[in-house]
């Protein structure tokens, strides 16, 4: 056998001596080069932040009226330094930053538009669909103030809750209330034009026929969907020729679910999701093909079983250690510590406001806090070291908390 696996006879032409000349060369170059550090930015950085922005400055172009609901179309806010908006994945949602009589608010809204929209770097757009919730802080202020040509920030699309073809089954049962129909008309749009692919049977519960929010808008979707996507109206407080009556049931599922395999999708009210879950289980399906959206600010805490009663009617005082400084403000037992946190006008991180995403992270330095069950995002590393997320922790007692504050 060859001591060498090569041709020997290319290299004994060769001699160092061209190599030499090489030095020479490299010196010359060195020296003609500008005395300044070269810039360079690697392309995956650059497409990093443009699919996962901190900030998007936009403009609201236009505005549609739906009675107790408006859609808003934001474009980028160029003179800001926005010239594109983020592509993201149909159901996906933004933080919208907002101030308020002084308080600066950040809160979650769907974005309710085709992804195909934010494609490109040229006429890229969202639509938001923001309906009034009663009780609610926002979303009226929103609806009442909001108008064209207003300058809005809001975050990089956030969330999961989108189609999954790994985990999720080619056929989804989406179970719509209200306002949450806006990611199932994000993901018709998205399955109407290619972007994505799964068939998409919507249950959508509504009081009434006058009151379901985009139903011309999402039938009209599921029109030129070829039999891909196909909305079935559910009305619970009035029988109508046409509609289905009565809740988002077991047997309306099975009524319209396909033979075989199938996901089932929840948006709506917090109510909604206890509701569907059990009727998911009566059906036997496996918890990997049922899943909510997060909804929200955490309401009516008092009401859990598992709440301390006695706590009822309490307000209990919350140091924050913040940039570095400390304040006391007053919290109170029923709301959760980002809601005192911006009572006092500090802004604190916060994304979902439902205890999932994390963002809103801080440590928990003394006091006790109750956090629900069904809202309790953390990791268990997280409650063996003493860290919360104050959009879903609500005080037992003083509180001294350590809150990091996300620069951008």
């Amino acid at each position: 056998m060859a001591k060498y696996n090569y041709d020997k006879k290319a290299l004994k032409g060769l001699t160092p001596f061209p190599f030499l000349g090489e030095v020479g060369t490299r010196v010359k170059n060195i020296e003609a080069a500008p005395a300044t550090v070269p810039q360079s930015v690697f392309n995956p950085n650059i497409l990093a932040k443009r699919l996962h922005p901190a900030v998007q400055h936009c403009i609201i172009a236009k505005v549609v009226d739906h009675g107790d609901a408006k859609s808003f179309t934001l474009v980028p806010n160029a003179a800001k330094g926005t010239t594109e908006m983020a592509f993201f994945r149909a159901s996906q949602y933004v933080s919208v930053s907002l101030n308020i009589d002084g308080r600066p608010i950040s809160k979650p809204y769907t974005i309710r538009s085709n992804p195909k929209d934010a494609l490109g770097t040229e006429n890229t757009s969202y639509t938001l669909t923001i309906k009034t919730v009663n009780p609610g802080f926002a979303s009226p202020w929103i609806l009442a103030n909001w108008k064209e040509g207003d300058e809005v920030d809001i975050s990089g699309p956030l969330g999961d809750f989108y189609y999954n073809s790994i985990k999720d089954a080619k056929n989804v049962i989406a179970l719509a209330g209200g306002s949450g129909i806006t990611p199932f008309y994000s993901m018709a749009a998205a399955i109407v034009d290619g972007v994505e692919d799964f068939n998409l049977t919507i249950l959508y519960g509504s009081r009434t026929a006058d009151g379901i929010l985009l139903k011309d808008e999402i039938e009209e979707l599921a029109a030129k969907s070829n039999g891909k996507v196909k909305v079935v109206h559910v009305l619970s407080n009035e029988e109508k020729a046409g509609f289905e009556h009565g809740f988002l049931t077991a047997e309306l599922i099975k009524k319209y679910a396909p033979e075989g395999d199938y996901s089932v999708f929840m948006c709506g009210p917090k109510a909604m999701y206890a509701f569907g879950e059990a009727e998911c289980k009566k059906l036997g399906l496996p918890k990997r093909r049922y899943r909510a959206e997060m909804s929200g600010d955490y309401m009516n805490v008092v009401n859990n079983e598992d709440y301390p009663k006695d706590q009822i009617g309490k307000q209990y005082k919350l140091t924050v250690l913040i940039h570095g400084k400390k304040q006391e403000i007053a919290c109170k037992a029923d709301e959760s510590l980002i809601w005192a946190l911006e009572a006092a006008g500090i802004k604190a991180p916060t994304h979902c406001r439902s205890g999932e995403c994390g963002w809103c992270h801080s440590r928990l330095i003394s006091g006790k806090v109750y956090v629900p069950a069904d809202a309790d995002g953390r990791r268990m590393g997280d409650k063996k070291f003493g860290w919360i997320h104050p959009c879903a922790s609500f005080p037992l007692s003083d509180i001294e908390l350590e809150v990091f504050p996300i620069t951008e």
